[in-house]
Formats: C-alpha cells, structure tokens, sequence
C-alpha cells in the first residue's frame, strides 16, 4: 500500500533517520522468515534428488503416506491450494514418480498413488530431508531447535 501523500512529505521534510525510526527492517518477522525460508531453499536445492523440488517432495511424502489419495484431499493434506497441487501431481506424474486409478467409490475421481520410481525417490529423499532440516537448524542447539520448531507449529 502506497504512504499517503502527507505522510511521503513529513517523511521528506524531517530526513531520512525520522523514516527508520521505530522500524528496521532487520526486526520484522516477514522479512526475517523470508531470509530464513531462502536459506532453507538454497540448502534444498543444494541436496535434492532428480529435480525434485520442495512442492513436489512434500506432495510425495503425503502420497507415500497415504498409500492413494484424492489430488483435491492431497492439496489440503500438503497445504497446497488447487491449481498448485494440480500443478504439482502433474509434474509427478510426467516424472513417472506416480500413478492414477479411478476410485472404486467414485469413477469420476481419480486416486493418486506412488509408482516404484516413486517409491524409490521417496526413500531416497527421505534422509536428503533429514540433511536438509539438519543443515537448516544447524545455527540452532537443541534446546532452541526444539523451542523454534514448537513456535512454528503454533503459527501454522
């Protein structure tokens, strides 16, 4: 959102150190939580399997645990809206990671599973994640490790 015009002004008129007063941007926490995701992309990246991207690995994970699922029970079990997830079981499924069925409950559905490529990435994958949560903590001792993932739990 713009500043209003009167406000741009005051802020103009009384220097720059009257604009920073107050706020730094250093101690907001969207922008620290964007740093911090960032690292954690990077350090993903860095390890990931095939191509596979932080989406995608958690769309599997869910799959796997599962067994087969609805994509649209998928989206919501990977907090992932519809066009995303769709996006996301697509690029699966081109990989051939995964695999359709119709549901014998509702053949207008189609169930989700994973394909013994799949299978196998996924527990691959598994101990990457490990790394990469082992390496994203890594600033963190134990105690902290522990007091920070119980924050984020409450946030989410």
């Amino acid at each position: 959102m713009p500043i209003p015009r009167s406000a741009s002004n005051i802020l103009r008129s009384e220097g720059r150190a009257v604009a920073r007063e107050g706020y730094r941007l250093e101690d907001q926490v969207g922008y620290l939580m964007r740093l911090a995701n960032q690292r954690h992309a990077a350090i993903f990246q860095a390890h990931t399997l095939e191509g596979l991207t932080a989406m995608q690995f958690a769309a599997l994970v869910r799959i796997g645990e599962q067994g087969r699922v609805s994509q649209n029970r998928l989206g919501r079990l990977a907090a992932m809206d519809v066009a995303t997830i769709k996006g996301v079981a697509d690029r699966l499924r081109q990989k051939g990671l995964t695999e359709t069925v119709p549901d014998p409950e509702d053949k207008r559905r189609m169930l989700i599973s994973l394909s013994p490529e799949g299978e196998a990435l996924l527990a691959r994958m598994t101990e990457v994640g490990r790394v990469v949560t082992e390496k994203t903590l890594a600033p963190l001792n134990s105690q902290e490790r522990e007091v920070f993932l119980s924050l984020l739990r409450r946030m989410t």
